[in-house]
This record gives structure tokens, sequence and C-alpha cells, in this order.
């Protein structure tokens, strides 16, 4: 079950996108949503560059016009909290936070640096990915997105889980199985090689994979099409390629056209 449900976000209008994706997850599933933004010190004025809830609620005919901000939770069974950390460090600022405060789910903007870029800026989505063990819905730079921008609903039809023989995917399945909880989603399970790994379901049945050959992340990318997301089970990165490149979550979600949902299995 979804309770809680954090959105990280920089105001910048490239985190749109992620916040409406928040936003209807948190309708569907009627859990908490915490808006959180980190900034360097204490200024006036911030609250009001948070995302406008109540005006996308109305946009999506989920509340009439002029709704108080109290009856928003009776209406819609959201509770909105917004947040404002203050650390010269984003990424530690929201780790600490989010460590305390442990939501269901994380849903934010990424903009999936790789190579040197990766290694001289940093990435907050990135750094948060192996820091805390929550799943995490990254909208990358080039993803689109599966929220009706008319009514805010979700359409999922097909997530593609690309699986391997390492990491074990099974915790990753634990963990899928709670955020498409009454929606009618079909799992498309992708191993890219020649003998795929044995996975079975969390009630213990047999789940099929079918096999493709080719370059795992360009493979990946391929088959996304007519999915409306990519789940991916990940440990972290290891090794020296992993720390230059990225690990393969990462390099899928530079590309992919959907959101990527990074699912932890320690």
């Amino acid at each position: 079950m979804i309770q809680a449900i954090a959105h990280p976000t920089d105001f910048s209008p490239a985190g749109a996108l992620a916040f409406d994706h928040a936003l209807a997850l948190a309708l569907h599933h009627r859990a908490r949503l915490d808006l959180l933004h980190v900034g360097g010190s204490a200024k006036e004025g911030d609250w009001d560059k948070f995302p406008r809830v109540r005006q996308r609620l109305e946009a999506w005919g989920r509340i009439p016009p002029g709704t108080p901000a109290g009856d928003v939770a009776a209406l819609t069974g959201v509770a909105v909290r917004k947040i404002e950390l203050h650390d010269s460090d984003p990424a530690d600022a929201l780790g600490s936070y989010l460590a305390d405060h442990v939501p269901n789910l994380i849903v934010m903007a990424s903009h999936a640096r790789s190579g040197l870029a990766r290694l001289l800026a940093g990435s907050v989505s990135s750094s948060l990915l192996h820091q805390v063990q929550v799943p995490m819905l990254l909208l990358g730079p080039a993803a689109g997105g599966f929220v009706d921008p008319q009514t805010g609903t979700p359409g999922l039809k097909r997530i593609l889980v690309p699986v391997d023989h390492q990491p074990d995917a099974a915790p990753a399945f634990e963990a899928l199985v709670p955020l498409i909880e009454g929606s009618a989603v079909e799992l498309d399970c992708l191993h890219v090689g020649k003998t795929a790994p044995m996975l079975r379901d969390p009630g213990g049945q047999p789940i099929a994979v079918r096999l493709q050959d080719g370059a795992p992340v360009e493979t990946i990318l391929a088959e996304a099409h007519g999915a409306q997301i990519i789940a991916m089970a990940s440990e972290g990165r290891n090794g020296l390629g992993d720390l230059l490149l990225g690990s393969t979550t990462e390099r899928v979600l530079a590309g992919a056209s959907v959101p990527v949902l990074a699912l932890p299995v320690g």
C-alpha cells in the first residue's frame, strides 16, 4: 500500500511533469504528498514558488474552484505538505530527510548526467538512488509522461521490466506490487542475453521472461517502445566502468523516452 509519496523539486520548469506524476499517483493511492525543496538559507517568498497543488486539482476537475486549502484532503484523500530544507548540498539534505521520514515512493525529475559531467556536477537523483532504499520514479531529460494532462489520470498499460541474474529481481517485484495496485498493467519481463533468470512472483508463481540479444542499454531502450514505464532493479554502482559511466539504470534513464522506476534491492 502506498501511503506517502515524496516529490523533491528545484522549482524549475523541467520539474512540472514530475510534479503532475507525483500528484496523480497520490490521488490514485489516496496518499500523503510531501513537496520538498532545498535552499541554501531561509528566504521570504519561497513558499510561493512551490507547485500550485489546488490550481492543478481544479484544472483536473478534482476540486471546485476556490476550494480552501484545509478542504483538499477531505475532498481528494491527499494531504499535502510543503517542506523547505536549508542546506548547501541538496543531495545530503534530501537524503537525510528521506532517511528519517521514509516515503513509499519518490517521484522526481532527473538531469541524468553521465560520464565527466556526472563526475564534475553530480546528480541529486543519482545520489538519492544510492542513499535511500525507496522506489524512485525518475523522469529523465527525454522522458514523456503517462498521466493525462487534462484529467490527471494515470494511463498505465504496460511496464517493461528488464531482469538479469544479478541483481536478484525478486525484491524488486515485491516493491513493484504495491505501486501498481488497482491498475490493470501488463508486466513485460525482458532479459538481454541467452539464458533468462528463473523468476517467481510474490505468490510463488513462475514469471515468463522473454529473451533479446544486443547491448543491454540500447536493447532496453528499443524494447521500451509502447511501454509507459521501465522498471529496473538497482543495487548501485560496481567497478570502474560504472563509476565513470553510471550504473545501467542511470544510463537507461539518460536515454529513456518514458519514466524509469528504480527499485532498490539492497
